[in-house]
């Protein structure tokens, strides 16, 4: 009986199959970076909102401070999102008639909020607190970038778990005086690692990673 394959097919169907094997273990690689790249965590790309809110103009700009707006931050976990009414106080006197504005009005003549889109929008299964990151010392501008140059609103970091234990294993990487907490122009000091055990010490900050600390 004639032989039906040649003395290559061997060699082509263990090229066949390592070559298979080759490019399965290339598409589980490309998409475990796309997955966790910073394109699929909307880094540097900024939010479609009702308005167009800048940052830049009021924190910037006018200088106006995170806690007006964002007026629970310093005492719960959500920052808050300021209401209608925050907006109105200067929006009445100043550029009243634009209709760049006019949601906002809208949203104060008939009660109903104003439905902004979240930025920051961590995971349901993912607590976080805003207060306790406040009083340990950990900057705004740590997490959410200099707000103070954005005109529209984006994230600068993923807010992936592995960037989050970066600062739980070493907080005295991060960590500021508590004054400084709200500046956007803090430089840390050529001796923060001195500085930063220090502060450490002094406002009690734990190196906390085990999971049920955020996942709860």
């Amino acid at each position: 009986m004639a032989q039906l394959f040649g003395r290559r097919a061997n060699t082509i169907a263990k090229a066949s199959i390592a070559g298979l094997l080759l490019a399965l273990a290339f598409i589980i690689w490309a998409s475990t970076e796309l997955n966790t790249s910073a394109y699929a965590y909307r880094v540097q790309m900024s939010q479609e909102q009702p308005v167009q809110f800048s940052h830049k103009h009021h924190a910037g700009e006018l200088g106006i401070d995170c806690r007006y707006c964002h007026t629970s931050v310093e005492v719960s976990s959500f920052a808050g999102i300021p209401p209608t009414e925050t907006c109105i106080t200067c929006h009445s006197q100043i550029w009243a008639d634009s209709a760049f504005l006019e949601p906002v009005r809208a949203s104060f003549r008939t009660g109903e909020s104003i439905q902004w889109n979240r930025v920051h929008d961590l995971p349901g299964f993912v607590y976080f607190n805003h207060s306790i990151h406040i009083n340990k010392g950990i900057g705004c501008q740590t997490c959410h970038g200099r707000v103070d140059y954005m005109p529209l609103m984006f994230k600068v970091n993923s807010l992936q778990m592995k960037w989050c234990l970066n600062c739980h294993r070493e907080p005295e990487k991060y960590i500021r005086p508590r004054e400084a907490v709200f500046s956007m122009d803090y430089q840390p000091p050529e001796n923060q690692m001195e500085l930063g055990r220090k502060l450490v010490a002094e406002y009690k900050v734990q190196k906390l990673t085990d999971c049920y600390t955020c996942h709860r």
